[in-house]
């Protein structure tokens, strides 16, 4: 984040803070947490991708964007005032020369490459190569170096969504 912020964010319109807590991976109520918490902190808005919080294939891709959906709405004094910013799959766009989601690229799969964490964290613990235009070179690095440095391999389990099979 420090390598972000430094180099491609306006450093006076970021802010950078530690986020006290660790992941439940309890999935849609872990979602509605995420964004009272976050609440707390003065956040207006929040991402919620295809499987925030998920673990494996426990959940269905979008159960934690539809939770929201379940709760009251902000006006009435009672809702969440940190609001779903709910996002489809995202990806990189050969054709379009950046990132996008289903609803902003016309283009068909063969010129996206699918982004997923899962899919990245298994890939730099069995220290295989990173697909061209993954992520940017300098947080690679910083990734890389960690998992170089750990004493235990990684075991990680690729979701079923990770692949991008239900695009």
């Amino acid at each position: 984040i420090d390598s972000l912020v430094k180099n491609y964010f306006v450093e006076d319109k970021v802010v950078q803070g530690g986020y006290p807590l660790d992941m439940r991976y309890a999935g849609p109520r872990e979602g509605l947490l995420h964004a009272v918490f976050r609440q707390n902190y003065g956040c207006s808005k929040m991402i919620i991708g295809r499987d925030h919080a998920g673990v494996g294939d426990f959940y269905g891709m979008f159960e934690a964007q539809t939770i929201f959906d379940k709760i009251p709405t902000p006006g009435d004094g009672k809702g969440l005032l940190c609001q779903p910013l709910k996002i489809d799959w995202t990806f990189y766009c050969y054709k379009c020369d950046g990132m996008a989601s289903l609803r902003t690229c016309p283009h068909d799969k063969d010129s996206r490459v699918i982004l997923s964490g899962t899919k990245l964290r298994k890939a730099l613990s069995e220290g295989a190569e990173i697909v061209d235009h993954f992520g940017r070179d300098e947080v690679l690095d910083h990734l890389r170096e960690y998992y170089e440095g750990l004493t235990e391999k990684v075991e990680i389990k690729t979701q079923s969504h990770a692949e991008g099979s239900k695009m």
